[in-house]
């Protein structure tokens, strides 16, 4: 499901129309219609301050909607930064059992034992 799809259905939930959800979070209804029809520019694109907003207006997941916009929540971020080999480990494993995912990632291009060697861990 992509962010704006998830904000359409969430709102709906709610029984909110666009203007009320963007009363709630300072936005225009236009905005939030953009948002639901990714019809936004990058510039536009909401912040982690707004998408914090709309997750609490709609009682959803603030971590789910953060990752569904592509930003990656601060308490993640940070786990990341002090263990990257741990991270990288574990996206390589998710990766070897979940191979459809491996060509979307554009990051593993050669064959399966290649990639089971490169994620065995000590």
């Amino acid at each position: 499901m992509r962010f704006g799809e998830k904000i359409r259905d969430l709102r709906k939930s709610q029984n909110l129309t666009q203007k009320e959800l963007g009363d709630l979070v300072g936005v225009t209804f236009a905005y939030i219609s953009k948002v639901e029809n990714e019809r936004l520019d990058f510039g536009d694109y909401p912040s982690e301050d707004l998408i914090c907003k709309l997750a609490v207006a709609m009682k959803a997941d603030e971590d789910e909607l953060m990752l569904l916009a592509q930003k990656i929540p601060e308490h993640i971020r940070q786990r990341v930064l002090e263990r990257p080999d741990a991270f990288r480990k574990f996206a390589d494993f998710f990766l070897m059992k979940f191979p459809a995912c491996r060509w979307a990632s554009g990051r593993f291009t050669g064959d399966l034992q290649q990639l089971q060697k490169s994620t065995d861990v000590a």
